[in-house]
């Protein structure tokens, strides 16, 4: 714990969590019969399944407010307020260095990235708190069939996975950290635009003259400025899944987006963020780069650019710490363990291809077959 004073405690409304106080447990007792509540993504409530009572989440005044943004040169220097920040129980898988949020009466899990069985540690992670989250609009069910529907569309996989996905242990829900930046660019770009004419060549064919259209290049130097306002670029924070599957889960509505309330969390896990704030920002300045030498493309015109040199002023940045849903299941099958997500908002659905070998190989007989009948066929004719 830190040494450092403790700040005068927060409105009783708030969730901020300091560093002398204990971490919060995302344990959510229902006021009738003291059972946990869990989050419903069809009825968008707190859901106690031992006597079925339900409470609002998110229906607060301030929601329409929007999420405030938090000034990023503000947080690399480290001089966030300390509302900002908080403090959480994390444990970090082994095999695939994945770090998961467990509430305290947690003793042991199976890690959910990777399926290798995880022993909870004590240790305490302190980390810039989410502003905002995607509350999960599909169900466990739900996931469970865009799944094996997916899988089932994937002829060479093993019949036996399949069949063990469908039959296996829930999927897991699972909030994965992102981070969104804000920022206004402005640019001066130097380079050249092309236009296109034709000349026609005339050459000799076999001692016969023939012409034909040739497109040359007319370039002429073109320099100017661009602008452009980002709003929310999206950087995964996560290490943990690959970004080929992340990006697949794509497009993500973030219109849709919620201020942070713990009780989203009820029922699921979060994911602490792996990716540091300086590196996230690193990612959507490259994000952002290639939009603007889009932009300058355009302002060049003419039918072909060449850019010499853009350079760029960045200003106003900002950004947000965000959980985004997500299903996932980890099935070991044959000693391989296979990774399969699901997009909590959309059920999209990615993941790796299994491959069966005989499949394959009887797909090589059958092309083979096909092959030597088309052949016999044709020598007959």
């Amino acid at each position: 714990m830190s040494s450092t004073p403790p700040p005068p405690p927060p409105p009783a409304h708030s969730a901020a969590a300091t560093p002398d106080t204990p971490e919060e447990s995302h344990r959510f007792p229902c006021d009738q019969c003291g059972s946990d509540y869990r989050y419903d993504p069809g009825n968008r409530t707190l859901t106690c399944d031992h006597c079925g009572n339900t409470e609002q989440v998110g229906t607060g005044p301030w929601q329409a407010a929007g999420l405030r943004e938090l000034d990023f040169d503000t947080a690399v220097a480290q001089h966030l307020p300390e509302a900002e920040i908080e403090v959480t129980r994390v444990s970090a898988c082994p095999n695939c260095a994945a770090q998961v949020e467990f509430d305290p009466t947690t003793h042991a899990k199976e890690c959910p990235f990777c399926a290798t069985p995880v022993v909870v540690d004590t240790g305490e992670n302190r980390h810039i708190k989410p502003k905002g989250v995607l509350p999960f609009g599909v169900d466990e069910r739900s996931a469970h069939a865009e799944m094996s529907a997916w899988l089932g569309k994937l002829w060479f996989a093993p019949n036996g996975l399949n069949e063990y996905a469908r039959k296996g242990r829930k999927m897991q829900g699972i909030y994965v950290p992102y981070w969104t930046f804000d920022a206004d660019t402005k640019s001066s770009y130097s380079g050249q635009r092309g236009t296109v004419y034709y000349v026609t060549e005339t050459s000799m064919v076999d001692g016969k003259s023939q012409s034909r259209q040739v497109a040359k290049v007319r370039w002429r130097p073109a320099s100017g400025r661009v602008q452009r306002w980002f709003d929310d670029v999206l950087v995964l924070a996560s290490t943990s899944l690959p970004k080929s599957y992340t990006e697949a889960l794509e497009p993500w509505d973030l219109s849709a987006m919620e201020r942070y309330q713990p009780q989203y969390l009820a029922g699921f896990r979060a994911e602490v963020y792996a990716v540091e704030l300086q590196d996230g920002y690193a990612q959507a300045r490259a994000k952002m780069d290639r939009v603007i030498e889009r932009d300058v493309r355009f302002d060049i015109g003419g039918d072909r650019q060449r850019i010499h040199d853009i350079n760029t002023m960045v200003s106003d940045v900002t950004f947000k710490h965000v959980l985004l849903p997500v299903w996932l299941a980890a099935y070991k099958y044959r000693g391989k363990t296979y990774r399969f997500v699901v997009n909590g908002q959309s059920g999209r659905v990615q993941g790796e291809r299994p491959y069966s070998a005989w499949k394959i190989a009887a797909a090589v007989a059958l092309g083979l077959v096909v092959a030597a009948g088309v052949g016999y066929l044709m020598a007959q004719q």
